[in-house]
């Protein structure tokens, strides 16, 4: 099932309706409702849904944002944060986007599970920086990427603990509702789950049918082009666990949220991870033109007339 994210588009709208009449009329009839979104916005959406304009695929946590956060920030409360108050805002704010996606018939809301307290300026930038300059097979290279591999995974346990008693809550309340938890393959190393982690969550949930795994089609590839994975290999290890995918490409090494097609990712290769009927979200970033987003819907079309 493919369908389209209103991350691209959000931000140029005050009302909900006219949003998603922009994306139907770039040729999606599915949306996911995505986070970032003033509740201002729920009105015309709301209209636009009970018009019949737009399927709801699935809904991105946090929708709509905490009205306190005046910026489209998904990571603002972390089910692993050493804040209790965080905590819990972040379990409160999840339960509410678990009722909407409810009275839109989303089929699962997608979830970031937090992070470990490590700063990205430290490690995965320069990681990054060192993959731009060419330095990625150096002696250099490997010995930082093994010694942040090890810092994380020293300090992770505490984190992904707190992860994994948040979902299990959730857990029961989405299976009330009717919506699975997608569990999101993030794009850094500092996040939470790693893919390690990320299959020993999904084995401790494998019994219970509202938890799965999201995959970002973008992120796994930015964690790929460090060394740290291999896309196809990673895909069919947790294909068992698949929900569905946010789609959008890779430009070398990691400018993510393109237009597929005008990067480096082959899907016809990752695509065959995916079981039919599976939800393939574009998540394009707001500086995708138009015109050039109809150019590769067209070409998707020809390629995977399936999909």
């Amino acid at each position: 099932m493919l369908a389209f994210s209103t991350c691209w588009n959000n931000s140029r709208h005050a009302d909900g309706e006219s949003m998603i009449e922009e994306i139907v009329a770039l040729g999606f009839r599915n949306i996911e409702l995505s986070h970032g979104m003033t509740i201002a916005k729920l009105p015309g959406i709301r209209k636009a849904y009970a018009r019949g304009l737009f399927t709801c695929s699935g809904v991105h946590n946090y929708f709509p944002s905490p009205v306190e956060v005046m910026i489209d920030a998904p990571d603002a409360y972390e089910y692993t944060s050493h804040r209790p108050a965080d905590r819990q805002r972040a379990m409160d704010m999840t339960l509410k986007t678990l009722e909407l996606a409810a009275e839109f018939e989303a089929r699962y809301v997608v979830l970031h599970m937090g992070s470990v307290p490590l700063k990205s300026a430290k490690w995965t930038k320069p990681l990054t920086a060192s993959v731009e300059a060419g330095h990625q097979l150096t002696p250099e290279y490997a010995r930082e990427k093994i010694a942040f591999v090890k810092k994380r995974e020293k300090i992770a346990p505490l984190y992904y603990q707190r992860a994994t008693e948040a979902l299990a809550t959730l857990a029961e309340r989405a299976a009330e509702l009717g919506v699975k938890l997608a569990v999101e393959s993030r794009s850094r190393f500092e996040d939470m789950p790693t893919e390690r982690e990320m299959v020993r969550l999904q084995e401790a949930f494998a019994d219970h049918p509202a938890v799965g795994y999201w995959h970002d089609f973008g992120h796994v590839q930015l964690k790929h082009n460090l060394g740290l994975l291999d896309h196809g290999q990673w895909l069919e290890r947790i294909s068992p666990h698949l929900i569905g995918g946010h789609v959008h490409d890779v430009q070398w090494p990691a400018r993510d949220h393109r237009t597929p097609f005008t990067g480096t990712l082959d899907y016809t290769d990752l695509l065959r991870h995916f079981p039919a009927g599976c939800p393939l979200v574009w998540e394009l970033s707001p500086t995708r033109e138009t015109a050039e987003i109809r150019d590769s819907l067209a070409i998707w079309q020809r390629m995977f007339p399936d999909r």
